[in-house]
């Protein structure tokens, strides 16, 4: 569908990140953008170079969200907010796993709530869900983050069997590794040392390459659904065969 159909977007986590180049994208687009997130500093920034209209808030705050979005008509929701922790289930504690399923998995759920029905009633509007090959794929450790990601890609899919009928469309987009400040507040080292680690001998997508990557997806004609996206560094690939010996694990023998 055209960006002309659309006229309003809202991109949560839009401070840093994926959802700053994403908001940033979309502005450019013609849209108006309303930009959610807790960082103030981030917002400032983006709604002095991008004319975004910015919000400070948390999206686990429901009653905040739904006095924000009741007072608007959104074509466009990015459900790109998103936190992970370190560690699998043997490491992680009450508050690990709460605010993960919160904001991973609750806060979209209820934006969605809060703006699908209007978009059915209009016959236009476009979800997307910024979810994780996290989702898709098991790997070591972040246990939690796996489950609210895989639960979102279900949620990307129900979405589509609930506007059924419509011209509402649902696209879920699947990033590995991007070079975002991510792996900074995750391992609690600074963004150097992350650069180094993460990215410095990589060729990793950018934020930008996702916020391109959701526009050509909006920008498909009204009859075409663009329903998922894996996007990864070309030298990443998802999965891979590992296999314990006896000599690793002598201890599992009784």
């Amino acid at each position: 569908m055209p960006f002309s159909d659309y006229k309003t977007a809202l991109v949560t986590g839009a401070s840093t990140g994926m959802g700053y180049a994403i908001a940033e994208r979309l502005a450019r687009e013609g849209l108006i953008v309303h930009g959610i997130g807790r960082n103030e500093i981030g917002l400032k920034a983006l709604a002095e170079s991008t004319g975004v209209i910015t919000h400070v808030l948390d999206v686990t705050d429901t009653a905040a969200l739904t006095e924000l979005v009741g007072g608007l008509e959104i074509d466009v929701v990015v459900n790109n907010a998103g936190v992970s922790r370190s560690g699998n289930i043997l490491s992680s504690d009450e508050f690990d796993i709460d605010e993960q399923i919160d904001v991973n998995l609750r806060a979209a759920l209820h934006l969605s709530r809060l703006t699908l029905p209007k978009m059915i009633e209009r016959n236009r509007g476009h979800i997307v869900n910024i979810t994780s090959i996290a989702g898709l794929y098991e790997f070591g450790g972040h246990t939690v983050y796996h489950a609210t990601k895989a639960a979102m890609h279900t949620v990307s899919r129900q979405l589509r069997i609930d506007a059924y009928g419509s011209d509402v469309r649902v696209t879920e987009i699947c990033p590995g590794r991007v070079e975002t400040d991510i792996f900074a507040r995750v391992q609690k080292i600074d963004a150097a040392e992350a650069h180094k680690r993460f990215f410095e001998d990589f060729e990793c997508p950018k934020p930008v390459d996702i916020a391109d990557t959701i526009a050509f997806a909006i920008a498909a004609p009204h009859y075409v659904n663009i329903g998922m996206i894996e996007i990864m560094p070309t030298l990443q690939v998802p999965g891979g065969l590992r296999t314990g010996t006896r000599t690793e694990f002598p201890s599992t023998r009784t």
